[in-house]
Order: C-alpha cells, then structure tokens, then sequence
C-alpha cells in the first residue's frame, strides 16, 4: 500500500478522495471529513464506503460534494480535527485530467533571447514553482505565474546566457528542487540546468549519406564510449571519453585500436550504450565508478562523464555532435541505447517532481509497476508522458543527426508511443532503424498495448531482438552448460533452420527487418566465457572455430545482424555475467587479446564482407523466403541456401567434430572455408570440423 504517514488523503478523481487513517490515532474512527483551499473555502465530504486494512489502517473512500481546482492545495479535516494535505494522486491518470491539461506547444522549458529569456513548465498540480537563477555565486527567485493548461511561466527581462537555474516546486505539500527536464545543458552531476544562447553552440554540419534501401544492409556493432579505449598504451590521448572514441593518430593506425579498429571491421552501424546522463558514475571523480548507464537522471542533457570538461554545459553537446559527424564521415551510422521503461531514483526524477505520479505506471492500490525489476516503470500511455517522449527522440535527431534508436527493455513502452517515435525519426531521416528488446515483461500495462514482440504485428518497421535465435544458436543465457547449434546441439538443426531465416518461417515476426539477430550483447556473459563452461572440454582453438561458427549464423541469416563489441576476438569478462558496474578491467576491449586471436577477426571480416557483397543474404520480405532453402548432412551439419535474383549462394555449418563429403551437382565459387580443404572453384565440398563454407552458384 502506499501510506507513509499515520493519516493520508489522495486526490484519486474529480469527485473522489481516499483517506487512510492509521488505527493508533483514535483507532482510525472518524464521522466526518472537509477540505479547506488555501483561501479557507470549505468543501465537505460524503463517507461512501470504510474498510480495515490489514496493516493497520483504516481506509475510507469520500465523495466530494463541491468543485475541485487542479492546482489548489487542499488540506483534510477529519472529526478530531487532524489534518493531511491531500496528494494529486490517480486524478492524474484520468481522461478528464489528460484532456483538460493537455499542452501541444514545443516551447516548454527554457527559451533565451538576449533582451528576455522565457521559462515554461507544465505542472497542472503544482500550487507554486519558483525559478531560481544562480551566477557569480548570486541567487535570484522569480514566481511563476500559472496559464491555461497547467503551465507555469515567467521572463526575466535581462541578458542572463550562462546562468545556472532551478525551479522550486510545491505539490501535495512539499516543496522539492529540480532541473530543467526540457533542457539540453546542464551543470557537472547535473544538478543544476543551464542557460545557453543557441548562438554559442558549435555543431558540424551534417554529413548525408547514401540512404540505406533496407534494415537488412544494416551490420550493427553495440559498443560502450568508454570500453573502446579503456586499455592503456593503446595510443589515445582522450581515453573512455567522446572525443576519444573517433580520435585516430600515428599509434592507433599502427596498433589498430580504438576508431581505427573501428574502422576496420566494415559494420554500417555503431550502436552505442547509454549516452545520455545517469546517475550511477561521479562526474567530479569518473574513475571510482564504472556503469553501463542504465539508470537515467535525465534524457536531453549527455553524460558528462564522456565530456572532456563536464562543467562546461556546451562541451559535451559539442563533443558528441563531433562523435557522431566523425562516425558518419567514416561512413559508420551511429544508433543510440535509449533508456526510457524506468528511471534511477522515481523521488528524484525530475518529471516527477512536477507532476507526481502521472509518468509512472500505478495500480488503484497506489504500488507501481515493476517489470523492469527497477522498483519504477515510466507510464508512456499518458498523453504528455507521450509527448515528451516523442519529442525528446526527435529533438536527438535534430540536433546529433544519429541514425538509429535502440530500447531498453521496449515492452514496457507502449505500441502507440514506438510506432510515433519510427515515423517522426523516419520523416526526418527515411532510413532510420527503430528496435529493441521486445520481452513482454510484467508491468501494469496491459498486453495488448505493451512494445513486446507479442504485438510485431502491431509495430510495423520496428525490429526486435530474437530471443528464439539466440537460445538455439549460442543455447541457454541462464543455464550456461546448455548449449546451442553452434557449440555442438546438433538436434537443434531444425530450429537452426528457422533462425537462419530470421523465425519468419515460423511466424515469430512478419518479415526480416524485424528480427535483430545476435548471440551476444553486453548482457550475461560473453559467448567465449559461455563456450568455455559448455564446451570445456575443448581446447582454445576449437573453440575460436566454435566462435567464427556463430559469428557467420549471425552475419549470413535473414534479418539484421548485431554483434557485441570484442565478439570478433572471443571477449572475455572473465566469466562474469553481469559486469554493468564493475571495473575496466573487466569491461575494456583487449586489444591485446584481439591480437592473439586475429584469425576470428580476420574471418568475421570477410564473412561481414561477403554480407555486404552478395544481397542474398539481405533478403527483406517474407515473400523472399522462397528463395532460401535448406538440406543437411547426417542430421548434423546444415546446408543453407538463398538467393535473390542471379545471386545465389551456399553455406555449410559444421557444428560437429566429424569431416563430411558433399556433392553440390553443380560448379561454384568458395568464398569462404574456415577448414581450408577446398579448391576456389569445386562441385564436390569436404567439410572439416567446426568449420563454416561459404559458396557462389
């Protein structure tokens, strides 16, 4: 239940009120209720209904016999005359309330001019907001006023570029400080926003690239700003930062690390973690801390852990833009880990802070959601929560020019919120990529509206990661000694099949660029670390085999492939499943490890190449799969074929540790052998252990 006090009163409609009463003041017995504004206007109160809780609170449900102001601070009377301030609580998630409050401008929060700068807030709950301007160690508190539609406003009629600024707000009772969460800039630890004239922030011009046709000729590479150049001695001067993730220079061209690297791989997209400010790294010490950043404070200012001076409210703007410009010079498309299904600390948020409750899933009995496991899931149902959001994601593309979104734990948004998100993104860039994890987790919302991969159909360019893929190519992510295709299940040849034609076959998505193909990502443990538990009995160079196998399932299936960063080298986490806040040690990229196992590198290339090569292998539609059929050998090893017009292409997967003869009936080109025990151009295949084969008709 959510009573904190002995004695609770909550706003839950226009003409209900619900009061706890805790049974140790007057055994929780009360005749009569009033409220009373702050005007002392009386209002009274019908007792409907009274019940005891099995907490010891006595619970009573009141009609209010007179008109409520949205807005007005209303305290409760009760016989013995005790007294709460009532809470705006489930009034908030009403019909009435989202129609009448509703504000479809785009000019809330800060918007400076040098003569006179305009702060706007919606908060159709808050009795009171203060605008609290600080510079040079000076305060300023402006009242605002409060408009139609719950927004609060005020100008200040001076040049005040560079000030730092707080709102004070009061709602059921309490005053509580919060940032700006319209703002774009904020201070270090983000705990004031910024004042900026738009004229001072330097973003490079937009680089156009050649529009993708399809989501299939996306190779999308998940990689965290600061795992990319943690490693000492690795040539960059600006390690775990942005501007050190793109820097390149004499050493890092001659040791091939960090954007180098990068570059050389020859994926289309970066994905990157979670840039946008969370709340479990120190910005003033960003050393003590580690974190992946799945635990946002705010979602329009960036990280200043990733800045080179996060004091400096433009810096880490600027820096990212360039990030972002020197990707796409490169031609690598940037897609950024959106994390919008629940927040760090609720009490903290700032949207809550304004408008309690109302961004967060809630039952009648007052509990919130807990399906992203976090304590709080957002409530993207509410027609400003909506906005917000929508806007939040076209403001990032406006500004960054990035290419792709990616959803944390997705099936806690809400379809209609996704699908608004893909087209908005899509008329500013048509080729942009929405995904993300479609798990249909256990919030409050119900099913039918949740962004899980249960509703694909209801999401129509929106892409999912591909849970059935992994479990039966990698096996089991929670039970590690269960293994999969890849690590030597060859019963599961069948449903290697469906995986390589991205589960449409099957019905599990409608075509191919909606199933996001993987073996790894940054959660659980690697696919090394889990091969070394299921397959330990094989020595390491079986097991680099083992890992090319999976890489090519990924690369040469139907749909989008998606590896993790290092899965190209057998990254290790030292068998660590979870490592979000542990050390560099265990989450930089080794490029001493990729040296030593170059050859999974050098064959992840060329398969990424051959991908890239031949549009067999990026097939799009569901209709398309009449061109991809399937044949074996033994039962063990699988035989893949795809075609798309005169490209026609073959590939064997051996799991198994057996050689095989196969009779291809027909001359064709080998792009890829592994074994090494074919010629360049042959009709008859032998097939050596734990190897893959690729071939052209």
């Amino acid at each position: 239940m959510r009573m904190k006090e002995p004695y609770e009163a909550y706003l839950d409609d226009y003409d209900i009120l619900n009061v706890y009463m805790s049974k140790n003041f007057f055994n929780g017995s009360s005749r009569i209720f009033h409220l009373k504004d702050t005007q002392d206007h009386i209002i009274p109160l019908t007792i409907q209904s009274m019940s005891d809780l099995y907490n010891g609170y006595t619970h009573y449900r009141l009609s209010i016999n007179g008109m409520i102001n949205v807005g007005e601070e209303y305290t409760l009377y009760d016989e013995h005359c005790k007294r709460a301030v009532c809470h705006y609580s489930h009034i908030v998630k009403t019909n009435r309330f989202n129609d009448e409050f509703f504000y479809d401008g785009n000019d809330l929060g800060c918007l400076y001019a040098p003569a006179v700068t305009t702060f706007k807030l919606w908060s159709p709950v808050a009795y009171r907001i203060q605008l609290c301007l600080e510079s040079d160690g000076k305060r300023e508190v402006y009242e605002m006023e409060r408009k139609d539609k719950g927004i609060y406003e005020v100008r200040v009629n001076k040049n005040i570029s560079g000030y730092h600024y707080t709102f004070m707000v009061r709602t059921n009772g309490q005053w509580k400080e919060t940032i700006d969460p319209y703002s774009s800039f904020c201070t270090q630890n983000g705990l004031a926003s910024v004042v900026v004239d738009p004229n001072t922030l330097s973003i490079p011009q937009k680089i156009k690239l050649k529009p993708m046709k399809k989501a299939t000729d996306a190779i999308i590479y998940e990689a965290s700003i600061r795992d990319m150049t943690s490693q000492a001695n690795i040539g960059v001067d600006h390690p775990k930062k942005f501007v050190g993730f793109t820097e390149e220079n004499e050493k890092t061209r001659a040791l091939n690390t960090g954007f180098s690297y990068l570059k050389s791989l020859g994926i289309t997209h970066v994905q990157l973690l979670p840039v946008f400010d969370f709340g479990s790294v120190d910005e003033v010490y960003p050393n003590i801390f580690y974190n992946w950043g799945y635990d946002p404070v705010a979602h329009r200012c960036l990280e200043g852990y990733y800045s080179t001076n996060p004091k400096d409210a433009l810096c880490r703007v600027e820096e990212f833009a360039q990030l972002v410009q020197n990707c796409h010079m490169a031609g690598i498309r940037v897609n950024l880990d959106l994390v919008f299904n629940h927040v760090y600390e609720k009490e903290n948020y700032p949207l809550e802070k304004l408008v309690p409750d109302y961004y967060f899933l809630m039952n009648q009995q007052g509990e919130f959601s807990n399906g992203s496991y976090c304590g709080n899931d957002i409530d993207t149902q509410q027609r400003m929560s909506h906005k917000y959001f929508v806007d939040t994601c076209k403001r990032i593309v406006e500004w960054f020019d990035v290419d792709g979104f990616r959803f944390d734990l997705m099936g806690i948004l809400d379809v209609d919120l996704v699908n608004e998100i893909e087209q908005e993104c899509r008329k500013l860039k048509p080729d942009f990529m929405v995904y993300g994890e479609g798990w249909n987790m256990p919030s409050f919302l119900s099913e039918d509206r949740r962004a899980s991969q249960l509703n694909q159909h209801k999401m129509e360019h929106v892409g999912h990661f591909n849970d059935y893929f992994r479990e039966h190519i990698r096996g089991s992510n929670s039970e590690l000694e269960r293994k999969g295709y890849s690590n030597g299940a060859v019963e599961m040849i069948e449903a290697a099949s469906h995986a390589l034609c991205g589960c449409v076959d099957i019905g599990y998505y409608d075509n191919m660029e909606k199933t996001i193909n993987y073996v790894e990502c940054h959660d659980n443990h690697t696919l090394w670390d889990k091969n070394r538990v299921c397959c330990r009995e094989e020595g390491r160079e079986i097991r680099e085999k083992r890992q090319v196998l999976a890489n090519a399932m990924v690369l040469l299936a139907q749909g989008v492939p998606f590896l993790h960063a290092g899965q190209e080298f057998g990254r290790t986490k030292q068998n660590l499943g979870n490592s979000y806040n542990r050390s560099d040690n265990y989450n930089c990229i080794d490029y001493q490890r990729r040296d030593i196992h170059i050859k999974i590198v050098n064959d992840t290339k060329k398969l990424i190449s051959i991908r890239k090569e031949h549009e067999c292998f990026r097939l799009s539609t569901k209709e398309e799969l009449e061109n991809v059929s399937f044949n074996d050998i033994e039962g063990s090893a699988l035989v893949y074929y795809t075609k798309k017009d005169d490209d026609s292409c073959g590939v064997i997967f051996n799991p198994t540790n057996r050689y095989f003869n196969y009779d291809l009936n027909a001359d064709a080109r080998i792009l890829f052998d592994n074994g090494q025990c074919n010629s360049s151009n042959t009709n008859k295949i032998l097939v050596a252990p734990y190897s893959v084969i690729v071939f052209k008709f």
